[in-house]
């Protein structure tokens, strides 16, 4: 977790999160895979739209935003036992996480897909890397979902998230 500082402050690297995949909410943009054993015509992959909703067939709009996968899949899985199914055993999984943006004082400023495990040497890399004038020592990072960026301490393990957009700002001399 980060370590919040004082206004102008560094924020020291988040350390790794051996349980992200487990702790991840869904948010727009991602695409998810449900499963309905032996229900093919139930499984499929569903994206989630702007509403934070996935259309799902015969129970229709699923609230998926905010949910973890667990919790999407009991959410399907109650809905289609309400009259649909007798006992459905349903699985979900993130097959496309929501993209992750880079702008600032990289090559190339765009919006990148996020893969598992990603850093922001690995984001900066992927946008081209750094300009002549980056601050090769300092980010910022507006996590999705907060309002405002934060400063972060440029190193090896600083952790890229889903739907973050990432700043690297001019140095100064």
């Amino acid at each position: 977790m980060a370590q919040v500082s004082p206004p102008g402050g560094l924020s020291r690297a988040e350390a790794p999160n051996a349980s992200f995949v487990d702790d991840y909410r869904i948010g727009v943009g991602d695409q998810i895979r449900v499963i309905v054993f032996k229900e093919d015509r139930l499984s499929g992959q569903f994206g989630v739209n702007a509403n934070g909703k996935i259309a799902y067939p015969l129970i229709g709009d699923v609230d998926a935003t905010g949910l973890t996968t667990a919790a999407l899949a009991a959410t399907i899985q109650m809905k289609l036992k309400d009259g649909y199914l007798r006992d459905p055993k349903v699985s979900a999984e993130v097959l496309t996480y929501r993209p992750y943006f880079i702008l600032g004082e990289v090559k190339t400023p765009a919006q990148f897909p996020y893969v598992n495990g990603m850093t922001v040497t690995n984001a900066i890399a992927t946008a081209g890397g750094f300009t002549p004038r980056a601050d090769r020592k300092k980010v910022f990072i507006r996590r999705s979902g907060q309002a405002e960026e934060q400063r972060f301490l440029l190193t090896p393990d600083l952790r890229v998230f889903p739907g973050d957009t990432i700043r690297l700002s001019e140095r100064l001399f």
